[in-house]
């Protein structure tokens, strides 16, 4: 096998526009697969990660990690996959056999795991190149180029009759809020939900909520826009913080007897956070954090919360391990019993990635799907 030159956008510093670049892309090596990225959506998390002073500056970096694609070519040892397999990406991977792996109570890999060092799992490299020198990865994925290596642990292969410009919003957003509702907090029929920030991650626990029979979703968000939007996907009261007179704990304590079963912070501020936990019930409240911090990771409550039977469960990528559960949700949307499509805000083409970042940041767009060229 030999190098393939493609197009990618490549981020040259901390906040700095995209530029669509000729990346060198090198061959699968042991266990990896390389992939024709047909369609990749922008992720929240892309974003923080690219303005954000609490990460390292990794740079030159190619982001994106929510993508579907075809296998161009596989690795040695690679048996799971053959060229031409439609396949999803995700960004933390399944071994199969480690010991969170085995335990059947985690998806935390410690093989392929959360890779933050820009680099690939096996060897500690990167895949790419612009005149000789290497560009960083992003979550061992980087579905910002026409062609990319992931680990074939970090791939799911799906049917080829599924559309690619959809389903790749299960590859992270919608299967994280979806977990998170049904795997991680379990929630119960009849139960009360709020959710905090209602970005596409917390209108999928929405969701997730409305098909497990939540009584009541309360939806918090500063977009009045969302009010609306959040109705789709089951959310059955809206507050706005900026239209109260009072915390919006309080109100939501009003609202439902004492708390809420369950609270959901899907900002990624860790200050929200005793907010979300203040506002679910003593004795049995469970609150459940999913947003990644743009700054100050630490998180800190009064430990009183805790005393008083309150629950704080992290939760990352819902809980799915991706290879024995992504299929599953594959099947449902395939069945029409989830909603992923409704998510799309936008369609866009490579070259206007830029866009994309824009609306996001503005909080104009839910997804954006960004098509990449054909050949």
């Amino acid at each position: 096998m030999s190098t393939i030159t493609c197009k990618a956008a490549v981020a040259w510093g901390r906040g700095e526009a995209m530029v669509i670049e000729e990346v060198v892309v090198d061959p699968p090596q042991p266990m990896e697969i390389r992939i024709k990225v047909v369609c990749t959506s922008l992720c929240r998390s892309d974003v923080t990660q690219w303005e954000s002073e609490v990460f390292a500056p990794l740079f030159p970096r190619i982001f994106g990690h929510e993508a579907s694609g075809i296998v161009e070519s596989i690795g040695e040892g690679v048996t799971e996959f053959k060229e031409g397999d439609h396949v999803l990406t995700v960004f933390t991977g399944e071994c199969m056999t480690c010991k969170h792996c085995t335990s059947g109570k985690s998806n935390m890999c410690q093989v392929l795991g959360m890779e933050r060092r820009g680099l690939m799992h096996s060897d500690q490299k990167t895949r790419f190149s612009i005149k000789g020198k290497p560009v960083y990865h992003y979550c061992a994925v980087s579905s910002f180029s026409e062609y990319t290596v992931v680990h074939s642990g970090c791939a799911v292969k799906i049917s080829p009759t599924v559309a690619l410009e959809k389903i790749c919003l299960l590859s992270c957003g919608v299967a994280a809020g979806l977990g998170a509702a049904w795997k991680v907090a379990d929630i119960a029929k009849g139960s009360s939900v709020v959710i905090f920030g209602l970005g596409t991650v917390g209108l999928s626990v929405a969701q997730g909520a409305r098909l497990r029979g939540a009584s009541r979703i309360i939806g918090i968000d500063t977009n009045p826009e969302k009010c609306e939007k959040g109705k789709t996907f089951g959310v059955t009261d809206f507050i706005n913080p900026a239209d109260c007179g009072e915390p919006v704990q309080q109100v939501i304590k009003r609202m439902t007897d004492g708390g809420a079963d369950y609270s959901f912070e899907c900002i990624g501020d860790t200050g929200m956070i005793t907010t979300a936990l203040q506002s679910c019930c003593d004795g049995w409240g469970v609150t459940v954090t999913l947003g990644v911090p743009k700054v100050n990771p630490e998180t800190k409550t009064h430990y009183g919360l805790l005393l008083s039977g309150k629950t704080l469960k992290g939760s990352l990528f819902g809980g799915w391990k991706p290879k024995s559960d992504l299929p599953l949700l594959v099947d449902m949307y395939m069945k029409k019993e989830i909603l992923v499509d409704e998510f799309i805000t936008h369609d866009l083409a490579f070259d206007d990635i830029n866009n994309a970042f824009k609306l996001m940041r503005e909080g104009k767009c839910l997804r954006c799907v960004i098509h990449m060229p054909k050949k």
